[in-house]
Order: C-alpha cells, then sequence, then structure tokens
C-alpha cells in the first residue's frame, strides 16, 4: 500500500523555461474537462430528479425522459476519462519536452455541442407542436 502511494508521488522536475507553466497549464486544462463533465453528470441527475417529483409537470415526455440523463451522464462521464487520459499523456510528453496538440478533445467538443443543440431543438420543437 505505501509503495502505491509512493508511486503517486511526483519527481521533481527543473523549472528551465517554461516547464512549470507548462505543468500548470496542464493541470488547469485537466480541471477544466472535470468541471465540464461533472457539469453534464450534474445536468443528467437533476433532470431525472425534477422529473422524479409528481407534483412538478414532466420536463419531458415519453423517451426523452428516459434519454436525456443518461446521454447527459455518459457525455460526462466521456469528459472525465478524456480529461484524465489527456493530462496523463501530456504529462509524460511534457517530460520528454515534447507536446501533441488536442485535435481529438476539440472534436469531441464540438460533436458533443452539436449533438446536444440538434437534440434540444428537436425536443423543444417536439414538445411545442404538442401543445
Amino acid at each position: 500500500m505505501m509503495r502505491w502511494i509512493k508511486s503517486l508521488r511526483a519527481i521533481p522536475i527543473a523549472n528551465s523555461g517554461s516547464v512549470a507553466r507548462d505543468h500548470l497549464a496542464n493541470e488547469r486544462t485537466f480541471l477544466a474537462w472535470s468541471r465540464t463533465g461533472l457539469g453534464f453528470i450534474a445536468l443528467g441527475v437533476a433532470i431525472k430528479r425534477f422529473d422524479a417529483m409528481e407534483a412538478s409537470p414532466p420536463l419531458l415526455e415519453g423517451q426523452q425522459s428516459r434519454r436525456a440523463p443518461i446521454v447527459l451522464v455518459g457525455l460526462g462521464s466521456g469528459c472525465l476519462l478524456h480529461g484524465t487520459f489527456r493530462y496523463l499523456s501530456i504529462l509524460r510528453l511534457l517530460q520528454q519536452g515534447l507536446f501533441r496538440p488536442n485535435i481529438a478533445g476539440v472534436a469531441l467538443v464540438v460533436l458533443t455541442s452539436m449533438g446536444l443543440a440538434a437534440g434540444g431543438t428537436s425536443m423543444v420543437m417536439v414538445n411545442s407542436e404538442k401543445t
């Protein structure tokens, strides 16, 4: 157990040039991915809890009320996983003096945003046609 805890300790790195700044930027990016993922998860849980309250009118109808929380929690979990893997891979690359641009992460955010926008728009249009 102690060996595992010791493996979590970072090895001191010489702070020449922008090494510290690069590592701190990597940590901030990880925290941003974590916040985004937790926000999606919290929204999914909130929608599920709001729909479970009997006194309130249903927020979404039919399959939408079951799909939306699952999709949001799944997206949030994906953001957390991507952020963690990205942080660890960039950490290794920075220690080697290298850097890899985040093309997959940017594509993930764009596709997720477009999917949420399209899904939200279709839900609003379906719900407005019923009323």
